[in-house]
C-alpha cells in the first residue's frame, strides 16, 4: 500500500473538524469546522435575542469572496457570489449567440448543462468523452463547459489540454470546480469562468457559490439576476430603475444567503491557510492507498475520489453497514478523502468490503 506522507498543517487542521472519522462523502457535502459551527451558532444566537448584525453579513460577504479569490489566483473584482451553479452557467449562456455550439464531456453534472439546454437561445449542446475532450473542440464550437472533477467518477479532466483547444478556436471556458477546489489547485485565470458551489470541500453551508468571470467574457454577459446587492453600492441600489450596476465582476452577484456566508467565511479561511500542494497530496495520498487495497487501477491524474462499479449497491451498504458514510453514484460506489480523514478511514472502509 503507497506510504501517506505526514503533513502537520494538515494534521493540525483535521482537529479543526469535531466529525469526519467514517465520513468518506466531501464530494457529497463537506463537514463545518469548529470555526464554522461557532460563527453560525453565534449568529444565531445574536439574531434570536433581536440583534441581527447586517453589516456583519456584509462584511461576511466580502470576507468570502475575498478569500476564493486567493483559492484561485485572480484578484476580488474578478469574483460574484450567488448561491447555484446552474444560476451562473445560465449567465454564461446569457453571452453565447443564438444557436452557438456548446461542448460538455459525456454525463457532465445536470447543473452545469441544463442551463444551455433550456437557455431559449437554441444553442446546440454536443456532447463528447472526457478523456479526449479538448480533441473534440471545432471551430463552430463557443463554449467548453466541463467540470474539472467528474462529479460521479471523480475523474481529472486535462484542463490544460481543454484550455489550449479553446484558445486555439477562439471558444470560450466555463470550467466547474465545485469538485475541485479545497483539494486541488485551480487556476481561475485559464478560463473565461469558473463556478463553485462551497459546500462540499470547501466545508461551507449550502447557500454560497462563486463565479470568476474574464474581461472578454464579463463584456458579453448579460447581469440576468440583477438585484440590489448587483448595484455598485448595495445600500444605495434597494430602489428604483435608476440603479448603477457594479464595473467589475460584482454586477453579475445575486442577493446572497447571509446566515451561509458566515459560516463560510471561517471556512475558507482555513482552506487559504493550507498549502495546496500538502491538501492533494493528503487526499490524494488516502485515496491512492484505498484503490491499492481494493485492487483497483490508478488514475492518469490522480484524485480524491474513488468509484467503482457497484450495479446492485452491495459495496454501499457494506460500507454504510459498517458505518462508513459514503454514497452511490450512476451504478458506482464513490468514497472521498479529506482534510478530515487520515489512514484509519482507509483501514476501515477497507475492511468493510471485506478487504
Amino acid at each position: 500500500m503507497p506510504a501517506i506522507a505526514p503533513h502537520p498543517a494538515v494534521d493540525a487542521a483535521r482537529r479543526e473538524f469535531t466529525g469526519g472519522r467514517d465520513y468518506l462523502a466531501a464530494c457529497t457535502v463537506g463537514l463545518p469546522s469548529r470555526a464554522t459551527r461557532r460563527a453560525v451558532v453565534a449568529d444565531l444566537d445574536a439574531s434570536a435575542s433581536g440583534r441581527p448584525d447586517l453589516a456583519a453579513y456584509c462584511a461576511a460577504v466580502e470576507r468570502s469572496r475575498a478569500l476564493f479569490a486567493s483559492l484561485v489566483g485572480v484578484g476580488a473584482e474578478r469574483v460574484a457570489i450567488g448561491s447555484q451553479t446552474s444560476v451562473a452557467a445560465g449567465m454564461v449562456a446569457s453571452a453565447l449567440p443564438r444557436g452557438a455550439e456548446v461542448l460538455v464531456p459525456d454525463g457532465e453534472f445536470s447543473s452545469l448543462v441544463l442551463p444551455f439546454i433550456h437557455s431559449g437561445r437554441g444553442l446546440v449542446v454536443r456532447t463528447a468523452p472526457l478523456a479526449d475532450l479538448a480533441a473534440h473542440v471545432r471551430p463552430t464550437t463557443a463554449l467548453i463547459a466541463f467540470s474539472v472533477v467528474q462529479s460521479a467518477t471523480g475523474e481529472v479532466a486535462d484542463a490544460a489540454a481543454i484550455a489550449a483547444a479553446a484558445a486555439a478556436h477562439d471558444a470560450l471556458t466555463l470550467c466547474d470546480a465545485t469538485q475541485a477546489v479545497g483539494w486541488l489547485r485551480v487556476e481561475a485565470s485559464v478560463f473565461d469562468a469558473v463556478v463553485c458551489h462551497a459546500y462540499k470541500w470547501l466545508c461551507a453551508p449550502r447557500g454560497v457559490s462563486f463565479l470568476t468571470v474574464s474581461d472578454r467574457l464579463g463584456a458579453r454577459m448579460t447581469p440576468l439576476n440583477a438585484g440590489w446587492y448587483a448595484g455598485d453600492d448595495p445600500w444605495s441600489s434597494c430602489y428604483g430603475t435608476e440603479v448603477e450596476l457594479a464595473s467589475d465582476a460584482r454586477r453579475f452577484d445575486v442577493s446572497p444567503a447571509w446566515q451561509a456566508f458566515v459560516g463560510a467565511a471561517p471556512a475558507l479561511e482555513l482552506f487559504a491557510s493550507l498549502d495546496p500542494a500538502e491538501l492533494h497530496e493528503h487526499a490524494t495520498g488516502l485515496a491512492a492507498a484505498f484503490r491499492t487495497g481494493l485492487g483497483l487501477a490508478q488514475p492518469e491524474r490522480a484524485s480524491a475520489i474513488v468509484t467503482w462499479d457497484d450495479l446492485d449497491g452491495c459495496d454501499l451498504a457494506r460500507l454504510t453497514a459498517a458505518g462508513i458514510t459514503a454514497s452511490g453514484r450512476s451504478g458506482r460506489a464513490r468514497v472521498a478523502f479529506h482534510v478530515f480523514n487520515d489512514a484509519d478511514d482507509v483501514d476501515l472502509a477497507l475492511a468493510a468490503l471485506g478487504h
